[in-house]
């Protein structure tokens, strides 16, 4: 988002008189300095091969920053996917206001990461807003939005392919509001508090797979943290981390397998498992669960040696499939 804010501000002839990069705020300037010479990020090398002015601070609200932006007197603050919540004094330093891009179609989706949720909750459609900011969260006057669909599905986009589509979706936006800006008047739309939503980080009930629910609600949840979060799967004291998924659809089955309430199927190919306990009883408590559900007629594994790690389960697992009445077939022929 910092890098195409910047290039489409250029591409619209305005200038740019100084940036601020986020790791300013997370990493103190000790080791920052010794980072920037060994390993620097590419916020700092875009800002090196564009020459411009950088801001030297710890915090938008610090001293420091309210001094440099007086001095550097901008007519506009670009913000994009920044942590912190700005103070009005901050809001107010500019001659015709704050804007920030939000990557979601405001006033739906307010919150620190949007990109997850829309994903969660199988939104087909997502955007970018720009809004001139206030004291309040992701709640200033609308100046223009900009829609993109989202692709759902078990091939569907991740939290990182949707952030990259709103990231470059910024740049021609940003370059479209300031040169609309500078040829006309735009009039803010307040936003509608009544379609209003807002969404928290996630959090640790978030990343657990909840059996109960179908095979498209657990591929979206896996889709939506990556790659920034890892999904585990919960047994007693024991949590093991899903590495990477297969889902395939079988419209013909009458049958609910392995972490599925539906007629789809998912293989879980890698299981790290911190613990070292064997992950067969942890699969067989799992599925004894599903069992129990009223609607759950047949129930099985799709088994293959990857998703155990180890042949010698998988002999395990298909004398389990047999005891239940169920059926074992190798991914992804099933």
């Amino acid at each position: 988002m910092f890098c195409n804010l910047i290039l489409g501000s250029i591409e619209s002839k305005n200038k740019v008189v100084g940036v601020f990069r986020h790791e300013r705020v997370k990493i103190h300037p000790f080791f920052l300095f010794f980072k920037d010479i060994i390993a620097p990020g590419k916020d700092y090398s875009f800002i090196k091969s564009l020459n411009l002015n950088e801001i030297k601070a710890t915090s938008v609200n610090s001293q420091s920053f309210r001094k440099q932006i007086l001095k550097l007197n901008p007519d506009i603050i670009l913000v994009g996917s920044w942590s912190e919540k700005f103070k009005k004094q901050i809001i107010e330093l500019p001659k015709i206001g704050t804007i920030n891009c939000h990557p979601s179609l405001l006033p739906k989706y307010r919150g620190p990461n949007p990109y997850m949720r829309v994903i969660m909750n199988g939104e087909t459609e997502t955007g970018i807003t720009f809004h001139l900011m206030d004291e309040h969260l992701d709640s200033g006057p609308i100046l223009m939005q900009k829609k993109i669909p989202v692709l759902q599905g078990f091939n569907g986009d991740t939290g990182e392919t949707l952030k990259n589509k709103c990231c470059n979706l910024a740049k021609s936006g940003i370059k479209e509001l300031l040169t609309t800006m500078n040829n006309e008047m735009i009039i803010p739309a307040n936003q509608n508090e009544r379609e209003a939503s807002y969404y928290p980080q996630v959090s640790e009930k978030d990343i657990l797979i909840d059996f109960y629910k179908s095979a498209e609600e657990i591929n979206r949840l896996l889709r939506a943290l990556t790659p920034w979060q890892p999904a585990y799967i919960a047994h007693k004291k024991t949590f093991l981390q899903v590495k990477t998924i297969k889902f395939f659809e079988n419209k013909n089955a009458k049958a609910v397998v392995m972490a599925c309430n539906t007629t789809s199927a998912i293989t879980y190919e890698k299981l790290k498992n911190n613990y070292n306990f064997k992950i067969y009883p942890i699969i067989q408590s799992v599925c004894s669960t599903l069992a129990k559900m009223p609607d759950v007629k047949r129930l099985g594994i799709i088994a293959t040696p990857a998703t155990i790690n180890s042949h010698s389960y998988s002999k395990e697992i298909k004398k389990y499939n047999q005891n239940m009445q169920v059926f074992e077939q190798a991914a992804p022929n099933w």
